[in-house]
């Protein structure tokens, strides 16, 4: 089976150093059998001598529970390759079909090099035997083998509303695991790992960033063994969740892996992928309002008629309906699944608000959150068969909710009505997709057999099937917010919500950190109330614009209170976003001074040829230092491009200011805009006060040497 002998930095080498360099980790052993090390590769076999967790695992009845795997034939895209034979290309799919005769077990092996140099790998496992019963999968965990000297390992964990906060540590023997049990990606999801030489960062040092890509019980492991270092992912199973009858197949999840110098260039090969994949790429990102920090659940025509009209007036181009609008839905305690407009909030229907909202010039969307059912519900009374658990009785209530059984033919026919219906008949461009607990005790009703990999499966086969319905359909993935962000549900949304947290101070650091798997113009990014409804900070309308600025932009506001002076500024933002959001949507992404706590955070987009860039610039909380230089990375070396930026008056005085920054934003009237080497704004930097915490200045270059 196949060994991944090097993941990293281009070789160039011919067919026969190749070939040769493959062959000089073989030793001979006592005799050329006996002591031979065993050389794990991407399915590493028990068998065989492995000591670490088997890439494979199953079992007949307890029998045919250590498969011994033997290839029978290579194809690279399609073509199948001799044995011995060597081909150097720049990308491809490369396909091991493999089988233990013994065991009656097939398997496919899938290793991808995509256009964007992203690497991935899943396998299928086959039960081949027609008379031994049913093959039990306990796990497939496909291994990425690492070099030695990525030393240092970073992840993050999180909770409601505080998503994504970072941890660094070394690489020790034994195995760091990450997993989830949640039944989604969940809260405290680390998304990605990144291992990588010490020390590194968003620019420097060699980094490998993986990332197991499905939403429902997964794992992220790093083990480190005897001269063998490998990153390796894939499905936690539930115990008797993948029984296999003769004939059928398992297909893992693709786990990924990203290679860069710097945690940006691995970002960016996930970006490309995404970019290449999701509608959100072919059209500019529509600036959007959501209603539910403005009304909750307390809904009614008037008032959201005047909130899309005044949406309207400030530039907003999607309005969207949350929570709240549906059959008996007062609160959180009732109503989930009963998805028909409440005849006591909207008597004449959702029509009316829609033709308002479409009149203004504004597309429609709505909340829905179709895998989850209120016991309180006429659904719930209808079919109590259609509950999700493992026991007689029914799991735990989280947030008043259980989990709709989407594996029942007839409850996933009922939700893909209901949804088509609401689509057609009310011309709803955008769904916000949401999903608030996590799948404990879930159970098929019938049996009390564990249901989570079937459920995953499900909801994929549901939105799928409803966005071939409507192609024009966007749907957001919100899960409490940053709950649901992997790539098996973001091959099939078109932005997440990054958290339900829109304190900006908070969210800087939640859209640094989700960015390592997902671009700007998928992280949902919305300008709330000054005083947050999460932490209770109160934060400067430029603030908390220039955080969202880089992102899908949008409001989670009553726009109703806003001051006529704060309307011209905000409208002014949603002006400078949608002349900009193409840029924000195609650039590449650039960070600095993620781990260095006096230095400022920086977070930007640079223009694929180098013609302009964005930066939003945040001062550190608290620095020991008054003033610091902030490099402008991923400008071209030999250009020169002149400064404009966007000041808040809360940076500080003017004379304290350095001169650049007065020249750049007229308060120095008499001074020319400045311009610079791109050389020196990338590796020396502008110099920036940095005594006032938690500042943010946001920082457009444009090359001002050549045409563009």
């Amino acid at each position: 089976m196949p060994v991944l002998t090097h993941w990293g930095p281009r070789i160039h080498a011919s067919d026969h150093d190749l070939v040769e360099y493959a062959g000089t980790s073989v030793r001979t052993g006592i005799g050329g059998v006996s002591d031979v090390p065993y050389e794990p590769g991407i399915l590493p076999e028990h068998s065989q001598g492995w000591g670490g967790l088997p890439g494979i695992r199953a079992h007949r009845a307890g029998a045919a529970w250590s498969p011994r795997l033997v290839a029978a034939t290579v194809t690279l895209d399609g073509e199948t390759l001799a044995e011995g034979g060597v081909v150097q290309r720049q990308g491809g799919l490369v396909s091991i079909a493999a089988t233990d005769k013994w065991a009656g077990i097939g398997v496919t092996l899938e290793i991808d090099l995509t256009a964007t140099g992203l690497l991935r790998t899943r396998v299928s496992v086959r039960n081949e035997s027609d008379a031994h019963g049913h093959l039990e999968i306990v796990g497939v965990n496909p291994a990425l083998r690492l070099p030695g000297d990525a030393r240092e390992i970073l992840d993050f964990s999180g909770r409601w509303a505080t998503e994504k906060i970072p941890q660094r540590h070394p690489v020790v023997f034994g195995t760091h695991t990450r997993g989830s049990r949640r039944g989604r990606t969940g809260l405290d999801a680390t998304t990605v790992v990144a291992i990588g030489t010490p020390g590194f960062d968003a620019l420097a040092g060699r980094v490998w960033l993986c990332h197991v890509g499905i939403g429902g019980n997964h794992e992220h492991a790093v083990e480190r063994s005897d001269g063998h270092l490998a990153f390796r992912g894939g499905e936690l199973l539930l115990p008797g969740e993948v029984r296999l009858a003769s004939g059928e197949s398992y297909v893992s999840p693709w786990v990924y892996g990203s290679f860069g110098v710097g945690l940006d260039a691995a970002a960016a090969r996930y970006h490309g992928f995404l970019r290449e994949r999701s509608r959100s790429s072919r059209r500019p990102r529509p600036v959007t309002l959501n209603v539910w920090e403005a009304v909750y659940f307390d809904h009614d025509f008037d008032t959201l008629a005047e909130l899309a009209t005044r949406a309207a007036g400030l530039g907003v181009e999607r309005f969207v309906l949350d929570d709240g609008w549906f059959l008996g839905r007062r609160d959180d305690t009732a109503g989930l699944g009963d998805w028909s407009p409440d005849p006591v909030a909207w008597p004449d229907g959702l029509g009316p608000l829609a033709e308002h909202v479409r009149g203004l010039g504004m597309e429609f969307g709505l909340w829905v959150e179709p895998e989850m059912i209120n016991e309180d519900s006429d659904l719930a009374r209808a079919h109590p068969d259609w509950i999700l658990k493992a026991r007689g009785e029914l799991p735990p209530r989280f947030r008043y909710q259980q989990v709709l059984d989407l594996t029942n033919p007839e409850a996933f026919a009922h939700i893909l009505g209901v949804l088509d219906g609401l689509v057609t008949d009310h011309g709803v461009a955008y769904l916000k997709w949401d999903h608030n607990r996590d799948l404990i005790d879930a159970g098929h009703p019938a049996t009390g057999a564990p249901a989570v990999h079937a459920q995953t499966l499900a909801l994929y086969g549901l939105i799928d099937e409803l966005r071939q319905r409507h192609p024009a359909l966007e749907i957001e993935s919100c899960a409490s917010g940053g709950g649901r962000v992997d790539l098996g549900i973001l091959e099939r949304t078109d932005r997440v919500h990054t958290s339900d947290n829109h304190d900006p101070l908070d969210r800087a650091r939640m859209l640094r950190w989700t960015g390592l798997l997902v671009p700007p113009e998928m992280l949902g990014s919305h300008v709330a109330s000054a005083v947050s409804s999460v932490t209770g900070r109160t934060s400067d309308l430029h603030t908390r614009c220039a955080i969202a600025f880089l992102g899908h932009f949008g409001i989670e506001w009553d726009i109703r209170e806003l001051e006529d002076a704060e309307a011209a500024v905000l409208s002014r933002w949603i002006s400078a976003y949608q002349e900009h959001r193409e840029l924000i949507s195609t650039g590449r992404v650039v960070a600095d001074g993620d781990f260095d706590p006096d230095a400022p955070a920086l977070r930007g987009v640079v223009a694929a040829d180098g013609s302009e860039a964005i930066y939003t610039i945040m001062t550190p909380p608290l620095s020991a230092d008054s003033r610091h230089r902030v490099r402008l990375p991923g400008l071209l070396a030999e250009a020169r491009y002149r400064v404009e930026a966007a000041r808040p008056d809360s940076l500080g005085p003017w004379w304290l200011s350095p001169h650049w920054l007065n020249k750049t934003t007229g308060l120095d009237s008499e001074a020319e805009v400045p311009s610079y080497s791109g050389s020196l704004l990338r590796e020396a930097g502008l110099d920036l006060l940095t005594s006032l915490p938690e500042r943010a200045l946001v920082l457009r270059l444009v090359r001002v040497d050549a045409s563009t």
